[in-house]
């Protein structure tokens, strides 16, 4: 059985523990992750170490072994948007299929406060954990990617 530790803006990673979280979804996202950087920085948002509305972080482990990582930053919104945004979730490959990413869910769920929205592509066979999990689909989202960062 796993056991799950929450990194918040009042319960801060070390830094070598940071830089584990970063390598590990860098790693086990496989093609839905995104560059190091980017993982990084939505870590610092998370914890507000950058000018944010904060998040958490919830890994999963047995004994040593990290198994899965969560992490959820907060929109600052409520309503019109949802107040939490599920951006990173990923489960070692070697622990696939054993539960433990519907664990990592339902701690994130049980501790977030308000709504939890996420992105998922539509080939992502964790959509199927998603949609049991109660997430329904109400919008076709659609980005418009700014020429100041192309």
């Amino acid at each position: 059985m796993p056991q799950y530790q929450i990194y918040d803006p009042h319960q801060l990673p070390s830094a070598a523990e940071r830089q584990e979280l970063v390598k590990f979804l860098h790693t086990h996202l496989e093609e839905y992750g995104d560059p190091a950087e980017d993982i990084s920085a939505c870590i610092a948002y998370a914890l507000r170490e950058s000018d944010s509305y904060g998040g958490f972080i919830v890994s999963a482990r047995e004994g040593e072994q990290l198994l899965g990582v969560v992490v959820i930053n907060e929109t600052g919104m409520k309503g019109y948007i949802p107040e939490n945004i599920l951006v990173y979730i990923a489960t070692h490959r070697d622990a696939r299929g054993k539960g433990v990413g519907k664990g990592l869910m339902k701690e994130a769920i049980s501790r977030a406060d308000g709504d939890v929205a996420l992105h998922v592509e539509p080939e992502n066979p964790a959509r199927h954990l998603y949609e049991k999990l109660g997430f329904t689909n109400k919008y076709l989202e659609m980005r418009l990617q700014s020429d100041r960062q192309k």
